[in-house]
């Protein structure tokens, strides 16, 4: 990859942060525009706090963090070089790769780009102390492409030094190896991570390298003001893709890859730089403004399967994939609070600007008989996005246990490309197209005591088309397509939880979201999936969530989720190898693929001495549909996975080590599908039993 990209990045910083509740309702805290200045625990929406700090297993993802909570569907593809695919209340499960419709944010930056399009790869675990999960029609309130927000924060200290060493390894050749550094002296703070994920992989060619380095850095600027700095470093030199398996395939072998992905040497490079700082200032007067803004470099380059033949029409743009990225952004925000009567009255104004340059390059993936190398040049388009977003929020509350939130997020998006490779048979596509839309969302929320509230919330968004799904039209031709629309939604949530002190707390929460122009992958050939709208659909479902302490070494966390998620509106899909043109009926009524209707995961805490802790987890997950047309589903599995741990302490340090081993009665089960690919390979298998070891030291010095 192009090593000399990754250089010293120089921005500022800020994006929306979510934070959610302890085991009491008292402790809700929200930071971030543009809910920063909501009441804690009247803040009418569904969240979750994460602790991440101690894992006890391999760090190879986030989606290890987010499995137990309802509502949020990880499926881990182990292809890392299509990253994990996850989806919150039915919202991203079309993605073929890397993550749709839900913003993602790291320390500040956002990891969403502007068209939508996000990233989990380079959030590194073994930096992070906590994650913020927001579900429900707030969401919204944060632009494009916000069906959920989720937001990664790093560890940090009080006071002191404290590093930390990690180093753990686990079945096909898995490791990790991670050290952290946090400081906090007197106005300032510090916290710096480097970590290495390698694995040879479960699958037949799919090995993996990783290696990032995160920095996150805090200045007191004064008696009113505050600077924060953070940084990302990410490089995956080489990440094999093993492809999906049909059904016979993965009856046969889960293990093995495609014949294709062995003939093309299928593979992706990542390589990603990025920097970004927020400055805050409080007045006396009660109010606050915060100026921030980040810059990023992503590079990534991807050998498909596309075959040779398919090539040879003027209009295919080739087998590799070569793309730059240059993104960066800005917030301006300004709030204030006024007493009001017995309560009070908090008003929030913002601007939020982004921007996407973009070269994309597409080369053959032959050389004469050489198969799998760079070729031709066979596209060259230079590609931006702009947006320019503002944003409102105003908050009252009459009284101490009520609150009513209203917000207003003015959105537009503009698309252009610019056609740099013009041949016989292939002219100018060259073109531009904006959406503009505008989402309101509205909440109330009651506290009926300290331990025991309900809300409700109802809200409008919407999704522009990412530039992965304009890149290629659905009637195989060359260019952009332009002719897609933005999914708007309507979405409606209510809830109701408790808490009895630390020891008990309980959710429950019922929602539906209501889609039109729902955009849907047409056809899924060679890596690549053309896109059209199609329609209306629906999703609803209920939520529920329970943490008992049944006794001082006992404790139980469960979660269930009830999900159904349908098309509306009829429409036609492609079928079979080489199809352009759709002709398969999809009825109305006929299930979103992707998406289980039925999840659960229990966690079952022993806890006999105070040194020793074991845990059983139990995961269950129903049958998913693998494409819009097909009759065709992945089998629902569950699986039960166990762990070991003993920690210590020994010259002032802490120790800690873990044996896990998961899979314990060696299912074979499908880790996630690839919806509607063209050759019915739809099926990622997950692993069989597996094993994984760990060692954790930790030295403070305060």
């Amino acid at each position: 990859m192009k090593g000399s990209r990754r250089t010293a990045l120089i921005g500022l910083a800020l994006a929306p942060v979510v934070q959610a509740q302890d085991a009491t309702l008292e402790t809700i805290e929200v930071v971030g525009a543009p809910l920063e200045n909501a009441s804690p625990a009247l803040l009418p929406a569904t969240l979750d706090r994460l602790y991440v700090d101690d894992t006890d297993s391999l760090q190879v993802g986030l989606g290890e963090a987010l499995a137990r909570l309802p509502g949020v569907l990880v499926r881990e593809r182990q292809n890392f070089a299509q990253d994990t695919q996850l989806s919150i209340r039915g919202v991203g499960a079309r993605a073929t790769f890397g993550i749709r419709g839900i913003r993602l944010y790291l320390d500040g930056i956002p990891a969403t780009l502007p068209d939508g399009q996000g990233q989990l790869s380079h959030f590194l675990l073994a930096s992070a102390g906590r994650v913020d999960v927001l579900r429900g029609p707030f969401s919204a309130l944060y632009g494009n492409a916000a069906g959920g927000v989720i937001q990664v924060h790093s560890a940090r200290i009080d006071t002191g030094d404290a590093w930390r060493l990690r180093a753990a390894t686990g079945s096909h050749g898995a490791y990790d190896t991670s050290a952290r550094w946090l400081h906090a002296g007197s106005g300032y703070d510090a916290s710096l991570t480097a970590a290495r994920f390698a694995s040879d992989g479960f699958r037949e060619h799919s090995e993996v390298e990783r290696n990032g380095l995160n920095g996150l850095f805090g200045f007191d600027a004064g008696s009113a003001s505050r600077l924060q700095i953070a940084f990302n470093l990410f490089d995956s030199p080489q990440t094999l893709d093993p492809l999906g398996l049909t059904r016979e395939q993965w009856r046969e072998d889960p293990s093995q890859a495609t014949s294709a992905a062995l003939l093309f040497n299928t593979r992706k490079s990542v390589s990603q730089a990025q920097l970004g700082a927020s400055w805050q200032l409080d007045l006396d007067d009660g109010s606050e403004w915060r100026l921030a803004a980040y810059r990023g470099e992503r590079d990534i380059e991807q050998f498909l399967s596309v075959p040779v033949f398919a090539q040879r029409n003027p209009l295919s743009s080739g087998g590799v994939i070569d793309l730059d990225n240059v993104y960066d952004g800005a917030d301006l925000r300004h709030a204030r609070i006024w007493s009001a009567g017995a309560g009070e009255l908090s008003l929030t104004l913002g601007i939020a600007l982004e921007r996407l340059d973009q070269r994309r390059r597409g080369f053959e993936n032959f050389i004469d008989e050489r198969l799998g190398v760079r070729g031709r040049l066979r596209r060259d388009e230079r590609n931006s996005v702009e947006s320019r977003d503002h944003y409102a929020q105003l908050q009252w509350a009459p009284c101490a246990s009520s609150s009513l939130l209203l917000g207003l997020r003015r959105a537009e998006v503009r698309f252009a490309s610019r056609d740099g490779f013009i041949a016989a048979g292939n002219p100018d596509d060259s073109g531009s197209v904006r959406y503009a839309e505008t989402t309101p969302v509205a909440g109330l929320v009651h506290r009926w005591s300290p331990g025991l509230r309900g809300w409700m919330a109802y809200g409008r968004g919407f999704e522009t088309p990412t530039f992965n799904e304009l890149s290629y039209r659905a009637d195989g031709g060359a260019g952009l397509a332009f002719g897609l629309r933005p999914a708007i939604s309507r979405s409606f949530e209510a809830g109701l939880e408790g808490a009895a002190g630390d020891r008990h707390a309980w959710r429950l929460v019922a929602f539906r979201g209501d889609t039109r122009n729902e955009l849907a992958v047409v056809r899924n050939v060679g890596g690549r999936s053309s896109f059209r709208n199609v329609g209306s659909s629906r999703r609803q479902g209920i939520e529920a969530q329970f943490d008992l302490r049944l006794s001082e070494v006992w404790a139980v966390q469960a979660t269930a989720t009830w999900l159904d998620a349908r098309f509306r509106s009829p429409f036609v899909q492609c079928s079979g190898p080489g199809c352009t043109d759709p002709a398969t009926p999809v009825p109305a009524g006929s299930r979103i693929p992707g998406l289980a209707a039925r999840q659960a995961h229990l966690r079952l805490d022993w806890t006999p001495w105070q040194a020793w802790r074991f845990a059983l987890e139990a995961e269950a997950l129903s049958s998913v549909r693998v494409a819009d047309a097909a009759g065709e589903r992945a089998p629902g599995y569950g699986l039960t996975h166990l762990l070991a741990e003993r920690r210590w302490h020994s010259a002032g340090a802490a120790w800690r080590a873990f044996l896990r081993l998961d899979n314990l009665f060696d299912r074979d089960h499908v880790g996630s599908v690839i919806v509607n690919e063209g050759n019915g390979r739809y099926y990622e298998p997950g692993p069989g039993r597996t094993v994984s070891v760990g060692l954790q030291w930790d030295f403070s010095a305060q």
